[in-house]
């Protein structure tokens, strides 16, 4: 038998894709031939239906099994419809989306299955039985109708075949990435934040008599290091591995044993996300001796009311300080999340958030346009509050470029304005030159129209300010590695990138 993988992951960052390297480890355990299409432009393989159909038909699979997330999955549907002109193959979409929004997705008719949740022994079974009826996670229509089967358990990741490397051009990523590898030592996360997926991921489960609490995971420090050797030793130019775990500080005990395994084991840097309110001198420590470079905490914004009535994001300002402070007090570059154009957000909450970073002026921070991922309270926050453009959400394919939340005329010109001189707006209230407080000042002053004439002057007179600080040696932050990051000016690790 052989299983085809399609990974659309366009006009976005290259991202590796964990479910499909486990799912694929697990097959190839059972004699099941794998194999990968991985769209992004950036690893040459641009959305190209004649060339997705050209491969197509040489790999010849028995099943396709697509890995969608909501942004992508316009995406996904129009190479499985372009598919099904010519493959009798069955089409399987599993994933984030599929999971938040399963009766949807089966209601494609280029979809004939979906896995919800976990799909590693779901996908096995399916393909092992020829059909997915009664099989746990999967969904299936009967005449036309949609049928969900109950979810099974959460996984024991810690009896999974090792993830599957090679179904990637994996060399490929690392020097496409500068030399950075994502790893995951953990499924799962305690908190249950209304823009993220895992509240909804809890609740799924619980309605099927599975208990929230063994949702997070962990693999054992032994096999997180046999994973580190074994990419050292199979891969070259890697200066960078960053766990992509929710919280990877969350367990202390493990925290301990993992960092005095690490330091024995590689110099190589590390880069993982923590939260502030579980953040504390002894794990700052632990991290910074076991070769740590960036610690990143969410914040997502710096009104508590937008936090806790919004988010559900319950940590106070005080408490993000706190860390921050920790933080630099050991020596750890630090890295802060950011969303803004929230639901119910207005100026003075997005104004906070600016101020914040102003106040902890963390090694570098993040930004993102608010996205309402459909299966989130987030979006019902938002859907409920009218603050949707159903028509604009449709259409994009990353939350950096543009918005489709529509907050009133003020709140979204400041988000614009924000958006795109988030670095000088920061430099501007953190007083780190006059400069940038009176280039503040006229942007926030600009009207609609002078805004959109203005722009492109705005930003040059930004470069002007940000050379000027150079030569005086002033350290400010400036956009740097993605054009939706603002770096400390004084930063000088050339490993770190992104």
């Amino acid at each position: 038998m052989k299983v085809l993988f399609i990974y659309p992951n366009i006009n976005t960052q290259i991202g590796f894709n964990y479910g499909i390297s486990y799912i694929s480890g697990l097959l190839k355990k059972h004699g099941i031939e794998t194999r990968l299409i991985n769209i992004n432009e950036k690893l040459g393989y641009p959305l190209d239906l004649e060339r997705i159909k050209k491969d197509v038909l040489a790999i010849q699979p028995d099943a396709i099994g697509f890995s969608v997330l909501t942004n992508q999955y316009k995406y996904a549907l129009e190479i499985a419809r372009s598919i099904k002109e010519y493959c009798n193959a069955p089409i399987i979409f599993g994933g984030i989306h599929p999971t938040m929004d399963p009766m949807g997705t089966l209601s494609e008719e280029c979809v004939d299955y979906i896995c919800v949740g976990e799909g590693e022994d779901a996908f096995l079974e399916f393909l092992q039985q020829g059909n997915p009826k009664g099989i746990r996670n999967m969904g299936h229509k009967e005449k036309g109708r949609p049928v969900l089967e109950p979810l099974r358990p959460f996984t024991d990741i810690t009896t999974l075949p090792f993830k599957d490397y090679e179904i990637f051009d994996f060399q490929q990523m690392i020097d496409a990435k500068d030399g950075w590898v994502g790893l995951t030592a953990s499924r799962g996360c305690p908190f249950r934040c209304t823009y993220c997926l895992n509240h909804k991921i809890m609740g799924l489960y619980k309605g099927h008599g599975h208990l929230p609490r063994q949702y997070l995971r962990r693999h054992t420090v032994e096999e997180m290091i046999h994973e580190i050797e074994y990419l050292i030793g199979h891969y070259k130019g890697i200066r960078m591995f960053i766990f992509d775990d929710d919280i990877f500080t969350f367990d202390k005990k493990w925290l301990r044993e993992f960092t005095e395994r690490y330091k024995k084991t590689t110099d190589i840097g590390f880069v993982c996300n923590a939260h502030a309110k579980v953040f504390d001198e002894e794990v700052a420590r632990s991290l910074k001796e076991a070769g740590c470079r960036i610690v990143k905490f969410g914040l997502e914004s710096g009104s508590n009311r937008i936090r806790r009535d919004v988010l559900h994001r319950y940590m106070s300002n005080k408490d993000i300080c706190h860390a921050f402070d920790v933080a630099h007090r050991v020596g750890l570059h630090t890295s802060a999340f950011v969303m803004i154009g929230l639901p119910q957000e207005k100026t003075a909450d997005i104004m906070e958030t600016v101020e914040l970073l102003a106040r902890i002026q963390p090694g570098r921070f993040r930004w993102s346009l608010f996205f309402p991922f459909v299966g989130t309270k987030a979006y019902s926050i938002a859907e409920q509050s009218g603050q949707i453009d159903f028509e604009k959400m449709l259409h994009l394919d990353n939350f950096t470029d543009e918005t489709c939340m529509v907050l009133g005329s003020e709140a979204d010109l400041l988000v614009d304005k924000v958006k795109t001189m988030f670095c000088t707006f920061v430099n501007g209230y953190a007083n780190i030159d006059k400069s940038y407080a009176d280039l503040v000042r006229l942007v926030e002053e600009a009207g609609e129209e002078a805004w959109k004439q203005g722009k492109d002057g705005f930003l040059k007179k930004e470069d002007e300010i940000n050379r000027e600080a150079d030569k005086q040696g002033k350290a400010h932050y400036m956009v740097k590695y993605n054009p939706f990051m603002g770096v400390r000016s004084d930063w000088q690790d050339d490993s770190i990138s992104a």
